[in-house]
C-alpha cells in the first residue's frame, strides 16, 4: 500500500504520455515507474563488446543452440505441467550442451544441480557461454502463496510486491534465473481456466498489481542473487479467446487490444521486465507467435521493448495446426522474423534455421539480432559475470520455505479472502460453545490451486488443520466429506445431513478443485459441480446457520443453497497457509477485506461479461419493472450477482455522496473528488475505496464505468473519514479512432464507492 500523503504520476503506453492520478495516498500508477538496475545496465555495456566477440566466432548452429529452450532433465521433468517431452534424455542433453546448442533450460529446480549443469556449458562448450535456467514460478516455489486471480482480491500492490520478491528469493537460490509470470491476460470471461493466473477484468487493477510482480520477481537490482528474471506472458490478447475456450482465437478492434489488452505488459515492460512469452491465439488472423505487427511494430519500434521473447510451449510449431505455417520449416521462419527469439521446447530453431540462413529465407543479421538480445539479457542478470548465480546450498537451504515467508504466506491468504455476505452477522464464529460441521469435499489438502509444481505439500495448511489449529484438539468440530469434486459419494450425503444435524453452525467447503481451474479447463457451465449443489441443498434442508467457504479459481454462478447461505466467503487457492489464514477470518482475529477483481453473474450464459461494458443504444435498467426491447437476457439482468470491486468487512461502512471540488475542470488544471465513509459498526474495517469515471460523449462509446484509482483506509468503530482523489485530464484519456490516447472536452460522471455497481455519481465538464 502506497503510504499517505504520497504523490504518484502515471505513464501510459507510448506515442502519448499521461499522468492518471496525483494525490494524497492513492495506490494508483506509480506502476509505469522504471525499476531497471543500474547494474544491470551497466552489465549489458560492459558485456557488449565480449557479445559482438561471442557472435563473430559462433557457428550458424551455436547461433541457433542460444535461441533453442528446453526442459532441464537433470533435476526435473514436470511431465504433469508439460506432457511433451521430446527431450528428456539427460545424457543426450548433455551431449547438446557440449556442442552449443542449448542456450536454456527450463522447469528443472536445485543449487548443487544447477552447477553440475552450468558446468558443462562454462567447461565443456566451445565458447563457454553461460546456461540460463527458468521455470513457472507463478505464486512461490516451495512456499507456496495465493493463486494470482486471489491475491489480485487483495487490491494491494505492495502485498503483490512481497510475495513476488519472497517467491523469487526461494526461487533463484534453488538455480533459477527466469520466472515465466506475471500472467498479465485480462480475463473478462470466467469459462476461460486461466482466468486464476492472472489479475481479473480489469485494466486498471491488472496494470498496478503487472509492474508490481515485476518489481518483486526483478527487485531493485537484476544482478543480484536473489533476483529472477520477469516475463508477462502472453503477448497477447489471450485472455479474449472465444467462448473462454482456451487456445482459441481472437478477433478484435485495434482499439480494443490497446485499451484493455496492452496496457497491462506495457506496465510490467516499464517497471523493468526484459522477457515476454508470445501467446498461443491468433489475434485477427494471425497467430500471436508469427505475428510482426505485436512482436516487433508495438513492442519494440513502437515501445523500444529491449528484452527477448520466448514462445510458450510449441507455439511457433502450432502454427502449422493454424493453417498459418506449411510445415515445420516455415513456423520456424515465420516465428524469427516476426520476432520470436527464442523457441520452446519444439527445437525448430535448432532443426531450421541453418539451412534457413543457407537459403537466404532468414537472413543471417535476424538471426544475431536475437542471439544478442538473448545474451544481453544474460549479461543483464549477471551471469557472464557470476554463471553460478544461484548454485549455492547454503543459501538454498536457508531460504526455502523460511518462516517469514509462511507467514507473509499467511496475511497474504488473510487479505486475499473476500466476504459476499454476512447476513445476521453470523461471522466471526465463537471459538467455543458451539458445534461446527464442516461439510465438503474443499476441506482437504488442494489448497495450491494450479502451477504450483514444487509445492512443499508437507508444509500445506488444509482447511482441517488450520481449523483444529485454531480450535484446539477437544473442539467440537466434525469433518464430513459428503462427496467429490465432480461425483457423489456413496453415503456421503447421509453422513453430510446427520452432521448438520448434530451441529450449531454448518460450514459449507465446497467449489473447484485444482484440475477444474487451470490450463485447458475451460467450463461451459461456471457453477458449483452439481454434486456439491446436490449437497449443499441437502444440508441447506436441515435448517442450520450455515457458512459456505467458496475454494474457486474464477467468478461463478451461484445459485440455490449455495448463493441463500447466511455467510459466503470466496477462498480462492491460498496456498501453503490455506487453513490458517481461514481461521484467522473465521474466528476474527483478523476481519475480511478482500475485493472481488472478477464479477460473479448471475447465469453461465452472460459470459463473457465485464462491469465496463458499453451501454448500448438501449441500456437495460437494472431496477424493476423489466422493459422490454432493453438489452439484457430473460432470465438474467444486465449486471452482476456480485459486483466486481465487491467485499464486505466485520465492520460496516456507509458512504456520503461523492463530492467534487467545482462543476469544471480546466484543460490543464486539476480537480479534488471526495467522499466521507463512516464506520457505523461495532469492529474496525479496512475499507478501499474505488474511484469510477464515465465519459458521457467521446468520438468512441466508452465504458459505463472504468476504475481509474484507489485507495485503501482503516476504519475504527464510529470513524468517519474524508477520502481525496486528484484528477487531471491524464485521468480520462482513452484510445480515440487514430488508435492513440486521446480525450475531447465535454461531460463526465465520477463515482468514490465500494464496488463497480454502487452510487449515485457526481457530475463534472472538462472545458478546454
Amino acid at each position: 500500500m502506497i503510504e499517505s500523503g504520497a504523490a504518484m504520476t502515471v505513464r501510459t503506453p507510448s506515442p502519448s504520455r499521461r499522468a492518471l492520478l496525483g494525490g494524497a495516498g492513492l495506490i494508483a500508477a506509480s506502476f509505469m515507474v522504471s525499476v531497471r538496475s543500474a547494474a544491470a545496465q551497466d552489465a549489458r555495456v560492459r558485456h557488449a563488446a565480449r557479445i559482438d566477440d561471442l557472435i563473430a566466432r559462433m557457428t550458424t548452429e551455436e547461433k541457433a543452440g542460444q535461441l533453442s529452450l528446453f526442459n532441464d532433465p537433470f533435476r526435473f521433468r514436470p511431465q504433469e505441467i508439460n506432457p511433451v517431452d521430446k527431450d528428456g534424455d539427460p545424457s543426450r542433453l548433455a551431449e547438446m550442451i557440449r556442442k552449443g546448442q542449448v542456450g536454456s533450460l527450463f522447469n528443472g529446480v536445485g543449487a548443487a544441480g544447477a552447477r553440475t549443469v552450468q558446468d558443462i556449458a562454462v567447461k565443456e562448450s566451445r565458447l563457454g557461454i553461460p546456461l540460463l535456467f527458468a521455470a513457472d514460478v507463478i505464486h512461490g516455489l516451495f512456499t507456496v502463496f495465493p493463486a494470482p486471480l486471489a491475491e489480485a482480491a487483495a487490491w494491494d500492490a505492495g502485498l503483490a510486491e512481497r510475495t513476488a520478491r519472497a517467491a523469487a528469493r526461494e526461487a533463484a537460490a534453488s538455480g533459477i534465473h527466469q520466472t515465466y509470470a506475471p500472467m498479465v491476460d485480462v480475463g473478462r470471461d470466467q469459462r476461460w481456466g486461466r482466468v486464476v493466473e492472472g489479475a481479473g477484468e480489469d485494466v486498471f487493477l491488472g496494470s498496478v498489481l503487472a509492474a508490481a510482480r515485476v518489481r518483486g520477481f526483478q527487485g531493485p537490482d537484476l544482478t543480484a542473487k536473489d533476483a529472477v528474471l520477469a516475463t508477462p506472458k502472453h503477448f497477447a490478447a489471450y485472455g479474449a479467446a472465444e467462448a473462454g475456450l482456451d487456445y482459441n482465437t481472437v478477433d478484435m478492434s485495434e482499439q480494443r487490444l490497446r485499451g484493455v489488452y496492452l496496457p497491462p505488459f506495457k506496465a510490467g515492460f516499464d517497471a523493468g521486465a526484459l522477457s515476454t512469452m508470445s501467446a498461443f491465439n491468433e489475434v485477427n488472423g494471425v497467430p500471436a507467435s508469427g505475428n510482426p505487427w505485436l512482436l516487433t511494430d508495438i513492442l519494440r519500434d513502437e515501445w523500444g521493448f529491449e528484452g527477448y521473447v520466448v514462445s510458450d510451449f510449441t507455439s511457433e510449431e502450432e502454427m502449422i495446426a493454424h493453417g498459418f505455417a506449411e510445415d515445420s520449416r516455415d513456423a520456424a521462419r515465420i516465428a524469427l522474423l516476426a520476432g520470436v527469439d527464442m523457441s520452446m521446447v519444439s527445437g525448430l530453431y535448432n532443426a531450421h534455421i541453418p539451412d534457413l540462413v543457407a537459403k537466404g529465407d532468414v537472413p543471417m543479421a535476424v538471426v544475431d539480432r536475437s542471439v544478442r538480445r538473448v545474451l544481453g539479457v544474460k549479461a543483464a542478470l549477471g551471469l557472464f559475470d557470476d554463471p553460478y548465480k544461484g548454485s549455492d546450498v547454503d543459501v538454498e537451504r536457508r531460504e526455502v520455505n523460511a518462516a517469514e515467508h509462511h507467514a507473509l504466506a499467511r496475511e497474504a491468504g488473510r487479505k486475499s479472502v473476500v466476504m459476499l455476505k454476512n447476513d445476521g452477522d453470523l461471522l466471526p464464529l465463537p471459538k467455543t460453545g458451539r458445534r461446527i460441521a464442516v461439510i465438503g469435499p474443499a476441506a482437504d489438502e488442494d489448497v495450491f490451486g494450479p502451477w504450483t509444481i514444487w509445492g512443499d505439500r508437507t508444509r500445506a495448511i488444509s482447511l482441517e488443520s488450520g481449523l483444529r489449529a485454531a480450535l484446539g484438539p477437544d473442539a467440537a468440530l466434525t469433518f464430513v466429506r459428503g462427496s467429490d469434486p465432480e461425483g457423489a459419494m456413496a453415503g456421503g450425503m447421509e453422513a453430510a445431513v446427520a452432521a448438520a444435524k448434530a451441529a450449531d453452525v454448518v460450514i459449507l467447503a465446497i467449489g473447484e478443485s485444482t484440475p477444474m481451474s487451470a490450463e485447458a479447463q475451460s467450463r461451459a457451465e461456471i457453477v458449483v459441480p452439481e454434486p456439491q449443489q446436490a449437497l449443499a441443498e441437502a444440508v441447506k434442508a436441515v435448517g442450520k446457520p450455515t457458512v459456505v467457504l467458496l475454494r474457486t479459481g474464477r467468478g461463478l454462478a451461484l445459485e440455490g443453497a449455495v448463493k441463500d447461505a447466511d455467510a459466503i466467503l470466496v477462498t480462492w487457492f491460498l496456498g501453503s497457509q490455506h487453513g490458517h489464514a481461514l481461521a484467522d477470518l473465521l474466528f476474527g482475529d483478523h476481519a475480511p477485506q478482500g475485493r472481488l477483481p472478477v464479477s460473479f453473474p448471475h447465469v453461465s450464459g452472460q459470459q463473457p461479461f465485464h462491469y465496463d461494458h458499453k451501454p448500448t443504444g438501449r441500456p437495460a435498467d437494472p431496477a424493476p419493472p423489466r422493459e422490454e426491447y432493453r438489452t439484457q437476457f430473460r432470465e438474467a439482468p444486465h449486471s452482476a450477482a456480485f459486483a466486481f470491486g465487491h467485499g464486505l468487512t466485520y465492520g460496516r461502512v456507509a458512504y456520503g455522496p461523492t463530492q467534487v471540488a467545482a462543476p469544471t475542470m480546466a484543460w490543464d488544471g486539476r480537480l479534488e473528488v471526495a467522499v466521507e465513509v463512516t464506520n457505523v459498526g461495532a469492529r474496525a474495517a479496512e475499507e478501499t475505496v474505488q474511484l469510477y469515471v464515465r465519459d458521457r460523449v467521446a468520438r468512441l462509446t466508452r465504458p459505463v464505468r472504468e476504475l481509474k484509482a484507489f485507495r485503501k483506509v482503516r476504519l475504527e468503530p464510529g470513524e468517519t473519514r474524508r477520502v481525496a482523489f486528484i484528477l487531471d485530464r491524464s485521468t480520462l484519456v482513452y484510445i480515440g479512432p487514430e488508435n492513440r490516447w486521446t480525450v475531447e472536452p465535454g461531460r463526465f460522471d465520477v463515482w468514490l464507492a465500494p464496488d463497480a455497481q454502487s452510487g449515485e455519481p457526481a457530475r463534472f465538464e472538462l472545458t478546454r
